[in-house]
C-alpha cells in the first residue's frame, strides 16, 4: 500500500517572511513599552494598549512559525533605530517617527496576515497620530520659534555674506559683515518673537472669562437666565447652554470650580514670551553663524563661498529633515524642499551683488 504523502510545510521565504514580521511586532512592542515608562496617565494606559496589540500580532506570526520559529530575527533597521530612541529618549520626535512607521504596514497587501491585524495597524496610526498631536501641541511655540530661527539665520547670512562678496568687497569687510548680520539678526528675531508671543497671550487673555463675572450669579432672574447668554456666546448649543448654566445656578458656589465650563483656549499652544525669544535668538544665532565659518578659519575668495554654501545646504537639509519628521511628512522632500528655497534666495542675492558691484564699479 502507497504511504499516503504528507502536506508540504511553508517555503523557506516564507519562513524568511514571518520572522521578520514577528521581529518587527515584537520591536513595536518594545517601542511603545519604552515610551510608555516616560508616560503617565492616560498616554500610559493607551501606549501599553498599543503594545499589547503589536504583541497579539506577534503571536499570530509565531503560532505561523511554530517549530520553525528559531532563533529571535533582528527585525527590520528602523524598527531597531527606533526602538533604541524610544528607550533613550522617549519624546515628540520618536512618536513622530512612530507614527511614519505605522503608515507603512504591509498588512494590507500581506495575505499570510488577518483583516484584522490589517485594521488594527490602521488604528494604531491614527491613535499615534492623536499621541504626537498633544506633544506638538506643547512644543509648538518654542519649536517654531527655533526652527525658523535657524532657518532664517541660514538663508539670510549666507544670502548676505554671498551678496556683499558679489559686490567685490574684501575678506575682512564679508567677515565683519556676517558678523554684524548675526547679531543685528538675532536680536531682531529674539525682540520679534517676544513681541509675538506676548501680544497672543493679551489676545487670549482678553477673551477669558472676567475674573468678577461669577459675583453677580446670586442676583440673576432665573427665568431670563443671562448667564446661558455666556455659555452660547462661547460655542455651547442654545439647550446646552441653558441646561449647564441652570446646574452651576443650582449648585452655587461649589460650581465655580466646574471643570466642564467651556474657557479659552490656546495659552499652552502660545508658550511663554521669553523662552520663544531666547530660542528664537540662539537659534538664529546659530544658524547665521554657519556662513561665516569659513572666513572666520581664514577662507577666502571663491573658496569660502563654496564651501560656506554647502555647510548651509547640509544645514538646510537637516532642519527640513526634523520639520519633516515632526510634522509627519516625508523629511527629504521637505528637506530638498528647504534646500532650494534657501539657496534660490541667496543666488538671487549673490546675482544682485555682482550687478550692484558692477554698476557702482
Amino acid at each position: 500500500m502507497q504511504a499516503k504523502p504528507q502536506p508540504a510545510g511553508p517555503s523557506p521565504a516564507a519562513v524568511r517572511k514571518w520572522r521578520r514580521r514577528l521581529a518587527d511586532e515584537k520591536a513595536e512592542g518594545r517601542i511603545y513599552r519604552s515610551l510608555a515608562s516616560r508616560r503617565s496617565g492616560e498616554e500610559r494606559e493607551i501606549l501599553l494598549g498599543l503594545a499589547d496589540a503589536e504583541e497579539r500580532h506577534a503571536a499570530h506570526w509565531a503560532n505561523l512559525l511554530g517549530e520553525q520559529a528559531g532563533e529571535p530575527a533582528a527585525g527590520d533597521i528602523r524598527m531597531r533605530v527606533l526602538a533604541w530612541l524610544a528607550r533613550h529618549f522617549g519624546s515628540v520626535f520618536v512618536l513622530a517617527l512612530v507614527q511614519r512607521s505605522e503608515t507603512r504596514s504591509p498588512y494590507d497587501t500581506d495575505s499570510d496576515a488577518t483583516r484584522a491585524m490589517a485594521a488594527d495597524e490602521r488604528m494604531h496610526e491614527e491613535v499615534v497620530r492623536g499621541l504626537a498631536a498633544r506633544g506638538r501641541a506643547r512644543v509648538s511655540g518654542t519649536f517654531r520659534a527655533a526652527v525658523f530661527g535657524a532657518n532664517d539665520g541660514l538663508v539670510s547670512n549666507l544670502a548676505l555674506v554671498l551678496g556683499v562678496s558679489g559686490g567685490g568687497v574684501s575678506n575682512q569687510a564679508v567677515l565683519l559683515t556676517g558678523l554684524a548680520g548675526l547679531l543685528a539678526g538675532a536680536l531682531s528675531m529674539g525682540a520679534g518673537e517676544y513681541v509675538s508671543v506676548r501680544s497672543q497671550r493679551e489676545l487670549l487673555a482678553a477673551s477669558a472669562p472676567g475674573p468678577t463675572a461669577h459675583t453677580a450669579l446670586p442676583q440673576l432672574d432665573v427665568d431670563a437666565n443671562e448667564l446661558a447668554l455666556v455659555y452660547r456666546a462661547r460655542g455651547m448649543a442654545p439647550d446646552d447652554a441653558e441646561q449647564h448654566a441652570a446646574e452651576l445656578l443650582r449648585h452655587y458656589p461649589s460650581s465655580l470650580d466646574d471643570p466642564n465650563a467651556p474657557a479659552a483656549e490656546g495659552h499652552d499652544v502660545v508658550g511663554t514670551g521669553i523662552g520663544a525669544a531666547l530660542s528664537s535668538f540662539c537659534f538664529f544665532a546659530t544658524g547665521a553663524a554657519i556662513p561665516v565659518l569659513p572666513f572666520l578659519f581664514g577662507l577666502s575668495g571663491t573658496a569660502a563661498l563654496v564651501v560656506a554654501t554647502v555647510l548651509v545646504g547640509l544645514a538646510l537639509l537637516l532642519t527640513g529633515a526634523v520639520v519633516g519628521i515632526l510634522s509627519g511628512g516625508p523629511p527629504l522632500r521637505r528637506g530638498l524642499r528647504q534646500l532650494g528655497i534657501g539657496l534660490g534666495a541667496a543666488a538671487v542675492t549673490y546675482l544682485l551683488g555682482l550687478l550692484f558691484g558692477t554698476a557702482i564699479g
